[in-house]
């Protein structure tokens, strides 16, 4: 039984075909550090399998999966207590199994005097977890026995500033995080799916002519000056610049400057499952708008991400007859760049080497 728990759990896998798979190896956005109490026990679905997510009651953050290797009922149902030896252990609801924050089994409390049986060898698989710039990250290895160190710390983001985030907001869409992806970094759908007098409308379209660079892990659309029919940058005054940046697994944002002051908007992809993905939306800013216009500005995002969500409905209409898709340059390259992305970090993860970002500094033009 020892290791029970971890011969049957899936692993993370980077499917050739597209909408299908997960990358492994790499941080995922799990949660912001705030929804974490000490001693509360959370359940969150990563990649298609259940995650027991905790802060102890001295402050550490620890996932693990959610099933005993018992008779699989869900960890986070239960309770953290704390053994003799101060060790924090979370106790299963069913049988009062105890489980350290590494995945070991402390103790099985039907067991009597006599029946001697070395707990420490069952396990339940444990994920490292970290949190940075109030934000916490699960790290999802390709190999589920996986005990070690992650090979890099996880992201940081220039931008977090002015205190707590700003705003936050969260939607799960009903696809594969290849199409969240992708639809996320579309620069063409905007006169179409968001036509808001605040923001533009379809009669309102432009030739765009934009830099892009390869970044850590992604690339980025260089700082610029704002497209010129985007109305809502107005509210910034000054003279703002903005740069777009997109990194693998699922994490695009978009910092702006207006002089000393910034803006940072952060979009966290999450896969649950093959079928769907958690977006989470972030903000950060010491600009003086935010603190006269949160309301306007938290409902305007608000209306972006669910006629995000609305169009990705619409587009599963299709999608469950399984086409092709028609890929054209240059508003569908930052999409073959995140293909090309997921084939390399997949494929140095097998062969033991660095990584190499296939991304070459571009031009890219498209009207919208």
């Amino acid at each position: 039984m020892a290791d029970g728990d971890t011969k049957t759990a899936k692993s993370p896998a980077a499917d050739a075909k597209f909408g299908r798979g997960f990358l492994g190896d790499i941080w995922y956005f799990a949660a912001l550090s705030s929804d974490l109490k000490p001693g509360k026990l959370q359940r969150y679905e990563l990649l298609g399998e259940p995650v027991l997510l905790y802060r102890d009651r001295k402050g550490c953050v620890h996932a693990m999966r959610d099933i005993c290797p018992h008779r699989a009922a869900p960890l986070s149902a239960g309770t953290l207590t704390t053994e003799a030896d101060g060790r924090e252990v979370v106790a299963c609801p069913y049988h009062g199994w105890r489980f350290g924050g590494d995945g070991a089994c402390t103790a099985i409390p039907s067991l009597v005097a006599e029946q001697a049986m070395d707990t420490s060898r069952i396990r339940v698989r444990s994920y490292p977890a970290a949190e940075s710039q109030g934000l916490v990250f699960v790290w999802v290895s390709s190999d589920p026995r996986f005990d070690g160190e992650p090979s890099q710390p996880p992201p940081l983001f220039e931008g977090v500033v002015g205190g707590a985030p700003k705003l936050v907001d969260r939607m799960v869409f009903d696809a594969h995080i290849d199409h969240a992806v992708v639809g996320l970094m579309d620069p063409a759908h905007g006169p179409y799916v968001h036509q808001q007098w605040w923001w533009r409308s379809a009669k309102s379209q432009h030739d765009k002519a934009k830099k892009f660079e390869p970044r850590e892990q992604g690339f980025a659309m260089v700082r610029h000056e704002p497209s010129k029919n985007s109305r809502a940058y107005v509210v910034l005054g000054g003279e703002p610049l903005t740069e777009i940046t997109f990194a693998i697994p699922g994490l695009r944002w978009e910092h702006v400057t207006v002089g000393r002051r910034q803006v940072l908007s952060l979009t966290c992809l999450t896969p649950v499952n093959e079928t769907q993905t958690r977006i989470t939306q972030i903000v950060w800013s010491d600009h003086p708008a935010f603190f006269f216009l949160k309301p306007f500005v938290a409902w305007g995002a608000r209306i972006f991400l669910r006629q995000d969500g609305d169009m990705v409905n619409l587009q599963n209409e299709g999608l469950r007859y399984d086409p092709s898709l028609l890929w054209i340059d240059d508003a569908d390259r930052q999409a073959k760049w995140y293909q090309q992305l997921k084939r390399e970090w997949t494929a140095s993860r097998k062969e033991g080497r660095p990584f190499r970002n296939p991304v070459e500094a571009a031009v890219l033009k498209w009207r919208s």
